[in-house]
């Protein structure tokens, strides 16, 4: 049996995608339309304000492709606090004109294999600064739920801990190859949602997100012991562009 990795928890996330329902919003008149947005704008500046004092991260994008039309990604410091989230807007105006395919629960997660021995990750700030980010101000994102292969000999599980350590230290050699190019935030979701890792991927060229993960699908961690979900890929919605996407 393989040794279990410690973990290093910060901010619990939600990625909350939802589906529009554009003929119904049609039908209203301009007047209602204007109204339901200043509702919603003035709730996700209270969302704004709460970045800006560092007590958690928020962030809209618009989504290519039919899987959803918009993501909005919350990190806060408690579970509690993205219920809260959910049922303030649940309650808007806005929530009625929308249905959710998809959403996931997680916690911004650092495994061992990532903090460099010595460190005491409770008081480190690069660490603590991975472990309670902001969301990175950038054009685009993807993201994408991933698992660790258990199937006969390759099952993750099951390998000792030097073999995890030693493997995923070239998994990281790619990563940091990316620097200034890529954000990643990688969440963990072991017993909070259906796969085992969330990863939220940043950058202004959305190419770089085809460059990495292909790279990276040719490092041994992910050839043998990936499994992956579906991918989301949008570009970002400030305030001020919100209404206009929403304008018929």
């Amino acid at each position: 049996m393989g040794d279990a990795v410690t973990t290093y928890d910060g901010w619990y996330a939600t990625h909350d995608f939802r589906t529009i329902d554009w003929a119904a919003w049609r039908k209203l008149s301009e007047k209602e339309r204007n109204v339901i947005l200043d509702e919603w704008i003035d709730l996700t500046s209270h969302f704004v304000a709460i970045d800006q004092q560092r007590k958690g991260s928020f962030a809209q994008y618009s989504i290519l492709g039919h899987k959803a039309d918009w993501l909005l990604i919350h990190l806060r410091p408690t579970v509690k606090e993205l219920d809260e989230i959910k049922q303030q807007i649940q309650k808007t105006r806005l929530a009625d004109y929308t249905n959710t395919p998809y959403s996931y629960t997680s916690v911004v997660e650092l495994s061992a294999y990532q903090v460099r021995p010595g460190t005491d990750p409770t008081t480190d700030p690069r660490v603590q600064a991975r472990l309670k980010p902001e969301l990175p101000n950038t054009e685009y994102m993807s993201f994408y739920p991933m698992d660790k292969r258990r199937t006969g000999n390759d099952n993750w599980y099951m390998l000792s801990m030097e073999e995890r350590r030693e493997m995923m230290k070239s998994h990281g050699l790619i990563g940091r190859s990316y620097a200034g190019k890529v954000k990643q935030i990688i969440t963990g979701s072991i017993g909070l949602d259906d796969w085992e890792w969330g990863v939220s991927l940043f950058a202004d060229d959305p190419l770089q997100f085809k460059k990495i993960v292909q790279e990276m699908r040719f490092d041994e961690v992910s050839a043998r012991f990936g499994e992956f979900g579906a991918f989301y890929t949008g570009c970002r919605l400030s305030q001020e562009q919100f209404r206009d996407w929403f304008a018929i």
